[in-house]
């Protein structure tokens, strides 16, 4: 058996980061190190997708860095200052032209990173992690971008005319998640109400599971939020009809004091 040298290694964790930046939008330092250099399960954990938070391993860590700053060098990777002073990574277009040597469809992520709000940055920074979190426990998962661009099950259009956050899958049983972070008015809070009951229309029992186009299923739909605003919508739903039961078996919540503040990937100390 012959073994990889140093330099076919380098190059296989090029390529993964690559893919990452191509399939996130833009990611860190620490997203890219979990990703790509932490293990993950063969299989979804027992249980159910919870997002617990993880501290990145500091080898992990150095490997990410060595390879981004490789990438840098080869001018393959966009970056810049993130509003909480992280930096995040994009495809440059020799990046992307990398991927598309591949056979992978990618563009420059230059409008991505260079149009980060403070607002959309937490979001998506949130989005990803979660994501990342649900890969690490064995899922599949669709990201915040690809959910985007349309390319999930529910493409463009979305399901029920919504579209999630991040989709997470155990084979055809889905976790559909919403990162929660602006105080919604009467107006939203109708229309999020009035959407919950779309995607769980159709079954003939509230403790059924729906479902989703492509053949799969929505067991569970998971709110990232502050707590008044669950504690709100919990209400709301049991206002219009929804037993405390089918809140349950329907609704997940993840509770954070400040949504911007939540933090699901820790640096190594």
């Amino acid at each position: 058996m012959t073994t990889k040298d140093g330099r076919e290694i380098a190059r296989t964790y090029e390529q993964r980061v690559l893919k990452a930046l191509h399939k996130y939008g833009w990611l860190r330092t620490r997203d890219l190190a979990a990703l790509i250099w932490m293990r993950a399960n063969s299989r979804p954990r027992s249980g159910g997708f919870i997002p617990e938070p993880i501290v990145v391993e500091p080898s992990a860590w150095r490997m990410a860095q060595r390879t981004l700053a490789r990438l840098r060098k080869a001018d393959q990777l966009l970056w810049r200052q993130a509003p909480d002073g992280s930096t995040i990574y994009g495809l440059a277009e020799a990046g992307a032209h990398r991927l598309v040597c591949q056979g992978i469809s990618a563009t420059s992520g230059k409008d991505l990173v260079r149009r980060v709000s403070m607002s959309h940055y937490h979001h998506r920074r949130i989005a990803n992690e979660v994501a990342i979190l649900a890969s690490l426990q064995g899922y599949r998962v669709a990201s915040e971008r690809e959910i985007a661009v349309g390319q999930w099950f529910g493409g463009s259009d979305g399901v029920a005319d919504k579209l999630p956050d991040v989709i997470v899958r155990d084979g055809k049983d889905v976790v559909w998640v919403e990162i929660e972070r602006s105080r919604r008015n009467k107006n939203d809070e109708t229309a999020l109400r009035a959407a919950l009951a779309k995607l769980f229309a159709g079954t003939k029992h509230p403790l059924d599971v729906p479902d989703l186009p492509g053949g799969y299923r929505l067991k569970k739909v998971l709110f990232v939020c502050e707590s008044a605003f669950i504690d709100r919508l919990m209400t709301d739903l049991e206002k219009h009809g929804w037993t405390k039961e089918t809140i349950e078996h329907r609704i997940l919540s993840i509770r954070l004091l400040y949504v911007t503040e939540g933090k699901f990937l820790l640096k190594p100390k």
